[in-house]
């Protein structure tokens, strides 16, 4: 995460905009996580000090609705903390061990914590959360990646159990997962799963702070890495159909490719030829594009195809991901963050599988100066123009004292659409839940309130989470969809949607994993503006059926199952 280069190298950072904003914006993000019962602790590494990089990376959050009552529930995971001077993980109390925590959406704004009754106390370095019914029995399942092991659990009906082991996913070692996403990339209507691996770390050699090149940042000693470690190889298990997972890493061509260090994963089909690939964030190094190559086999297609470094041809600190359609051309576009210095790379999808990186082009130039994370492109006013929103927070809590610029909390960064032309920073005029700061990491989003407006869930290094509630106040129009495959996966991760509504075209799509190491929830929401009605829905379900609705109303939420192929 030290690789940061700046977008516009003439300056060290860019403050926030001082365009004059223009028009009612009429977003406001109000925090209501302590209100609505979300009080558990993400306790994640040293409060003041990071000694070691394991420390510093954070988890996800998702808006999973686990329990199948039409309502996003939430889940937020945490780490641990060393004992004091040594390299040893605390040992905790009884009652008293951190862990990941699932809050069940109680219908009125407030949620009950169910972590034990829904069988997921689990204490250790998580990382990110994927989501998905992997055995097509109707629940949504959970994959949980994490330095150590990483978890699968199955969905019985809600409450969860572990079968890893059974599974055949079990680690005979200590690895390091970091991103992961269920994907049925061969089409047989059964979820596989891909786990992509940070980096390998052995916490009884690496070095202390300060005691490496890769061990200080602006001439300040921090923790160490990734430069100067050991990468690792991504791992691509495809589902036999019985319960039981197959290592295919190999034989898919997905571990060879090497020496990077991957992050985030998302599977979508980005270049619109009825398959699913999948595409990685990677830290300090270039990004990975996945062709699916339709016969089970995948390629690094990231350099051809525009996706894998910035516009000016330079490795960044990738981290977080989304995917939409910011100009409503139809066509899947990539945002991705990266570390202070450097500005999120916005990937302008050209067709075909091409990319162009248009960030400071449209306007995402103006702020580099806090290390991103979770992102996606809600339309939170629902305008029918998807909008960028992404978290904050510095790795080194030592460096504010050094360096004020480089604050260790930083805000939510809100970018408002302005006709899929530009991008207008309307951060600070999103209401307290925006401006306040935090160490953020993982961000959701859902409408949890069943309001009409996009929601975030956000993950917040040693202090609870933040529920960001928009309180949009505008009389815009909007509509969702959860999709149910039949042919396809029942989950429908992989499906592509385009809306046309109002004279516009957006395309969205179903996924597991994305933001940073999150889940958003599987209802997929459009913005339709004043438009009273969608003219079509074109729904192309990962089994390559293609289903078309027409003269769908607004402000719906509707259920729509895979039909027959036509």
């Amino acid at each position: 995460m030290k690789l940061a280069v700046a977008a516009l190298v003439a300056a060290p950072f860019l403050a926030l905009a001082a365009a004059e904003p223009t028009g009612e914006w009429g977003v406001s993000f109000v925090d209501v996580a302590a209100r609505a019962g979300l009080r558990g602790v993400s306790v994640y590494g040293g409060l003041e000090k990071k000694r070691f990089i394991i420390e510093t990376n954070g988890a996800g959050v998702a808006f999973v609705d686990y329990d199948d009552d039409g309502w996003s529930d939430a889940f937020v995971l945490s780490g641990t903390r060393l004992e004091e001077g040594t390299r040893k993980e605390r040992t905790w109390p009884k009652g008293a061990a951190p862990t990941n925590r699932l809050y069940r959406n109680n219908r009125d704004g407030t949620f009950a914590d169910v972590t034990d009754t829904a069988g997921l106390r689990r204490t250790g370095w998580a990382s990110s959360v994927c989501a998905g019914d992997y055995d097509n029995d109707g629940h949504t399942d959970l994959f949980v990646t994490s330095y150590g092991q990483d978890v699968l659990y199955r969905n019985a009906g809600g409450r969860f159990v572990d079968v890893t082991a059974k599974a055949g996913l079990a680690s005979t070692a200590t690895r390091w997962g970091s991103g992961c996403t269920f994907v049925d990339y061969d089409r047989d209507g059964k979820l596989d799963l891909f786990v992509t691996r940070y980096l390998k770390l052995d916490l009884a050699t690496v070095n202390e702070p300060g005691q490496g090149q890769s061990c200080l940042w602006k001439g300040i000693p921090v923790n160490c890495g990734p430069k100067g470690l050991p990468t690792d190889v991504n791992a691509l298990f495809h589902n036999e159909g019985d319960g039981v997972f197959r290592d295919v890493s190999e034989a898919s061509g997905v571990a060879k490719v090497t020496n990077r260090y991957a992050m985030t994963a998302l599977a979508a089909d980005l270049d619109a030829d009825g398959w699913t690939d999948l595409y990685v964030a990677c830290d300090s190094t270039a990004a990975i594009l996945y062709r699916n190559n339709r016969d089970g086999t995948f390629t690094d297609v990231a350099l051809a195809s525009g996706a894998a470094l910035s516009e000016f041809g330079n490795e960044q600190a990738g981290m977080g991901l989304g995917v939409g359609d910011y100009d409503n051309d139809g066509r899947l576009d990539i945002v991705k963050t990266h570390f202070a210095d450097d500005i999120p790379a916005l990937y302008h999808g050209l067709g075909r599988g091409l990319f162009e990186d248009v960030a400071t082009a449209v306007g995402l130039g103006v702020q580099n100066r806090y290390v991103e994370w979770g992102t996606g492109t809600p339309d939170l006013d629902n305008d029918g123009w998807p909008d960028l929103f992404y978290v904050t927070g510095n790795v080194y809590p030592e460096i504010e004292a050094h360096l004020p610029q480089y604050p260790h909390r930083g805000p939510k960064v809100v970018f408002r659409n302005r006709g899929g032309q530009r991008f207008e920073d309307v951060s600070a005029r999103s209401g307290p839940g925006a401006t306040t700061g935090h160490s953020s990491r993982g961000a959701a989003f859902s409408d949890f309130d069943n309001d009409g407006d996009v929601d975030v869930l956000v993950m917040n290094m040693n202090e609870p989470p933040s529920l960001l509630r928009n309180d949009y106040a505008g009389r815009n129009g909007w509509l969702e969809l959860a999709l149910e495959g039949t042919r396809s996966n029942r989950s429908a991760i992989g499906a592509s949607v385009v809306v046309t509504a109002g004279g516009r075209t957006q395309a969205q799509t179903v996924t597991s994993q994305s933001s940073y190491y999150s889940h958003d929830d599987l209802r997929l929401h459009f913005g339709l503006g004043s438009a009273t009605k969608a003219d079509s829905v074109a729904i192309r379900w990962p089994s390559g059926t293609l289903q078309t609705l027409r003269d769908v109303p607004a402000r719906k939420a509707l259920t729509v199952r895979e039909a027959e192929a036509r």
